[in-house]
Order: C-alpha cells, then sequence, then structure tokens
C-alpha cells in the first residue's frame, strides 16, 4: 500500500506514546506529522529527522488540507484544549486519541461537536519513562489495541483507526467506552495505586528493606516509577470506576489481614491470586472473521466478539 493510499497521520502531542506512534506510523509508510507543546520536545523529534511543530494552528491546518488522521496524544486534563482548536480548525478530519480512558474522552468529543468522525482508541503499552527521548517504533509490536464500536461510529474512520493500529503491530479489540474504562480500571489503574503503595511501604523500612529487595518488589512496583503527574493524569479520571475495584482490593486485603490475626493464615487470597494469574497466563484470543465493517449491525457484532476474546489481525 503507498503512502497516498494509506493516508496522512498528525498526532497531537509526542510524548512516550504519541512520539511512538509519529515513529511506527512513519516507519510503516504512512505521511505522518505531528505537534508538541513543548520546544524541547519539538526540538529532539526534528533532531531525529520527524516533521514536528510546536505551532498548534499551523498543524492543524496542514491536517485539515490534506484529510489528516487527528491522534490525540496527550494526557486527559489537555484533551478539551486540543478539542477546541481541532473543532474551530479541522473539524473535517477523522479523530482518534490514545487516551488511558474512554467515556471522558467521548463525553468531550461530543461537547465539541466532533463526534461523527471520532473513533476511540487505546494501546495497552507502555513504560515507565516518557517523553521523547522514551520513543520507540516497535512498543505497539504484538500489543491489543482497544478500538472503539459505540453508536454512532461511522464505518470510513473507524476503518482508517484499525488499520493504523494494525499496521503499527497490534492487534485490535473493539470495545464499548463504558465497558473499556471498567476493564482497564482492574488491570491498569489499580496495579498503578497497587505499585504506589507497595513502593512507598517498602521504602518505609529504611535502608535495610530496599538493600533487601529483589524481584518480587521489583516487579510489583515498576509503573511507580512513571512520573507521578502522568500517573495522576492516567488513573484520576476514570474515578469512578477505579473507586469501586480499590473497593474490592481493599476487602480483600482486610480479609487476608483478618484471617492472618485470627489464625495465622492468609485465607483464600492465595488461591483467589493464583487462579487469577493463571487465568491471565492462559487466556485465549480468536480472529474476528466474517463481520464486515459498514454492513448488518456490524458494530453490534464487533462489540460482542470482543467481549468474548476477539481480536482483529487484519482489515
Amino acid at each position: 500500500m503507498s503512502i497516498d493510499e494509506r493516508g496522512a497521520v498528525c498526532v497531537l502531542g509526542t510524548g512516550l506514546i504519541g512520539g511512538s506512534l509519529l515513529r511506527a506510523a512513519v516507519a510503516a509508510g504512512y505521511r505522518a506529522f505531528g505537534y508538541n507543546r513543548s520546544e524541547s520536545g519539538v526540538s529532539a523529534a526534528r533532531q531525529d529527522g520527524f516533521e514536528v511543530s510546536g505551532d498548534l494552528s499551523a498543524v492543524l491546518v496542514r491536517a485539515a488540507e490534506v484529510d489528516a488522521l487527528l491522534v490525540i496524544a496527550v494526557p486527559m486534563p489537555a484533551v478539551e484544549h486540543l478539542l477546541a482548536d481541532i473543532a474551530a480548525l479541522a473539524p473535517g478530519c477523522p479523530l482518534t486519541d490514545v487516551v488511558s480512558v474512554k467515556g471522558p474522552v467521548l463525553d468531550a468529543v461530543r461537547k465539541h461537536g466532533l463526534e461523527a468522525l471520532y473513533v476511540g482508541g487505546h494501546p495497552m503499552t507502555g513504560t515507565s519513562q516518557s517523553g521523547w527521548a522514551a520513543t520507540d517504533s516497535d512498543l505497539f509490536q504484538g500489543a491489543v489495541w482497544a478500538v472503539g464500536v459505540d453508536g454512532g461510529t461511522r464505518v470510513q474512520p473507524w476503518s482508517r483507526v484499525v488499520r493504523l493500529a494494525l499496521d503499527c503491530g497490534s492487534v485490535v479489540v473493539p470495545v464499548l467506552a463504558e465497558e473499556h474504562d471498567r476493564a482497564v480500571a482492574r488491570i491498569s489503574h489499580l496495579p498503578h495505586v497497587l505499585a504506589e503503595a507497595l513502593a512507598g511501604t517498602g521504602a518505609a523500612g529504611g535502608k535495610l528493606a530496599l538493600g533487601l529487595a529483589a524481584g518480587s518488589f521489583r516487579d510489583g512496583t515498576r509503573v511507580a516509577g512513571t512520573a507521578p503527574d502522568l500517573v495522576r493524569a492516567i488513573c484520576e479520571p476514570n474515578a469512578a470506576a477505579l473507586e469501586q475495584v480499590l473497593d474490592e482490593a481493599i476487602e480483600t486485603l482486610v480479609t487476608a489481614r483478618e484471617s492472618l490475626r485470627a489464625d495465622g493464615r492468609l485465607g483464600a487470597l492465595v488461591d483467589t491470586g493464583f487462579r487469577g494469574r493463571t487465568a491471565y497466563d492462559d487466556r485465549t484470543t480468536w480472529d474476528i472473521t466474517g463481520i464486515t465493517p459498514g454492513a448488518g449491525d456490524w458494530l453490534g457484532e464487533l462489540h460482542r466478539a470482543g467481549r468474548e476474546g476477539g481480536v482483529l489481525r487484519v482489515l
């Protein structure tokens, strides 16, 4: 497929995820360019040969001229600002995002009247590092990329988002915004919170505790090495769903504590945790076939398939 057939991609925000997406898109043959707020980020990207500008208005005007797929790649607190400028300067461009929550982004998109061409997205990958220096064109290889199938989604922008995800090396899971946010509260946002708690508790043991720390502490606290402001921007917009799973986790821990007090045992905690980890290790997926985008109840069929482990590997 030629560059012209793939179409242009405009990445708004070139930190770890957005910058890696820009790299991956260029490597896959897309005509890709981007915007970044910080001058240092712009300079670093340009030094590596990528078309990145700090002039948002100029970038959006260019995107409108070439009908680029816009990718919002900034933390949730900055999304509203970008959407206002998109609505003013590039309202006819297809639009997606890589933000860690989908419901709040969808609400903001609707507020700015951009829902007709919007398709939510969330590549489930990352590192504890941030900024352009951490970007990697292979970051999405083998990753799962959640792509929205909410009511009203149109086939043309949806297909462009899915094609970009696949071309970057990911597999696609169709998902509704609300269900996505409930799921990531469990498998992404809660782990961030627990890692912070574990890191703080471990460090409170002083030099001896940290001197004895090995693999289990290192692995359990890996994401606690993420910049604090970024962790807040990832987790706090999903407060309602995160609160619910925090309640579940706290109840589980309290039950284990009471069991230790009563008879020196951890109760069901270890067995339940082992079964959960085994279920993760043994998870399986199946290729979604026979669902034609735009035909019949295609959104409903994709939604149901995604809930049951279906993934798109080709389009």
